[in-house]
């Protein structure tokens, strides 16, 4: 009698910006596999997936309907829905808490599940939760926070080691000249970053600094936050458009250190920047981040600095241009934590087992 072979499972793969483009220009190594959340490499455990149509909008509530139209109404056949965030798939989520939506939900949460600041709120949010099925997050500090809150089981919390697509950033160092000598300093990045701790350290040095960073992100204006400030020439400003990894991801290839300042936010702010590092075997200046799953100085891959400290940053800078070889073994230290623990082959294989337990029988 033949082996039965196990039923094939497919996702529903929801993203609130990126598109099937996206995911062809990873197949040219032209954009990272790491930001589409494992999607790359689940068709190699046997999981295969229909794109949610991406559209812009500016409205939050257009952007619900709009999804939750596009899921109901679609055509191809689905085992689960996979979302890299929830942004948009409320509508949905409070279907599948209702029973209304038969397909488990399965999303990234960025943050940690809170308690809301009045009841009816709260009463509103623990409902909400019921209609999630699994839930990934980035570190154990973030599962410790949603478990505190009472309002997720731990059982739909589940940890993922999300780290960088190596395979495109060694393809991306094979296109660069082998004699391209590394210099400077870069940061990228536009999510909740402290331009103004960060200028106000470098403009006390002498050191190169190249920032790539949108003008406006979330309420902050960056460029009138830089422009407040008097700047040396020693640091330039570059005012970036859009989703562009690749082409920062080339610059960064090309600097020596990588500079992480951040606000003080409870979650991963500064992880996708922390993680390029990584590939790229550089070490590393970061906002000392309680919410990241790797301990920078513990691993030493590089300098933390508390939030706002100015003159911790000054003495980092300082530190890492005097120490080259020092500098230079955290980089190593870098690379060896993303080939051995954070990558995107670890992580994907871990999305894909938690998907599999879906799969019909």
């Amino acid at each position: 009698m033949a082996e039965k072979r196990p039923t094939p499972l497919t996702i529903y793969f929801y993203h609130t910006r990126l598109t099937r483009e996206s995911y062809e220009e990873w197949k040219q190594f032209r954009f990272p596999g790491h930001i589409l959340y494992g999607l790359p490499l689940l068709e190699k455990y046997g999981i295969r997936s229909v794109m949610h149509p991406y559209k812009a909008f500016a409205s939050r509530w257009k952007l619900m309907l709009y999804t939750t139209r596009k899921i109901l109404c679609c055509r191809e056949k689905y085992d689960v829905l996979y979302g890299t965030s929830f942004r948009g798939l409320e509508l949905i989520v409070f279907l599948r808490a209702l029973g209304l939506y038969r397909k488990p939900v399965v999303i990234w949460h960025h943050s940690a599940v809170s308690r809301a600041s009045n009841r009816f709120r709260e009463a509103v949010s623990r409902f909400f939760y019921r209609g999630f099925d699994q839930m990934f997050l980035f570190s154990r500090k973030l599962i410790q926070d949603s478990i505190a809150s009472r309002k997720v089981a731990e059982s739909k919390l589940q940890l993922i080691h999300w780290g960088p697509d190596l395979a495109f950033y060694d393809h991306l160092l094979g296109e660069l000249p082998v004699s391209l000598p590394r210099h400077g300093f870069i940061s990228t990045g536009k999510e909740r970053r402290d331009v103004k701790t960060m200028l106000e350290a470098f403009a006390r040095t002498n050191e190169e600094l190249e920032v790539y960073i949108a003008e406006e992100s979330n309420g902050i204006s960056y460029r009138r936050i830089a422009d407040s400030l008097c700047l040396p020439q020693n640091i330039r400003i570059h005012y970036t458009e859009g989703v562009i990894p690749y082409v920062l991801a080339r610059k960064v290839a090309e600097a020596r250190f990588i500079v992480i300042c951040c606000l003080d936010y409870p979650y991963t702010v500064g992880l996708t920047t922390l993680v390029e590092a990584f590939a790229l075997g550089m070490p590393v200046i970061c906002t000392r981040n309680p919410y990241f799953e790797m301990d920078i100085d513990k691993e030493e891959i590089g300098i933390t600095v508390p939030y706002g400290d100015t003159e911790g940053w000054v003495n980092a800078i300082r530190y890492l241009t005097a120490h080259p070889e020092e500098a230079e073994r955290m980089g190593r230290n870098a690379r060896r934590l993303a080939e051995e623990r954070f990558n995107l082959e670890i992580f994907s294989g871990e999305i894909a087992n938690t998907l599999l337990k879906f799969r019909s029988e």
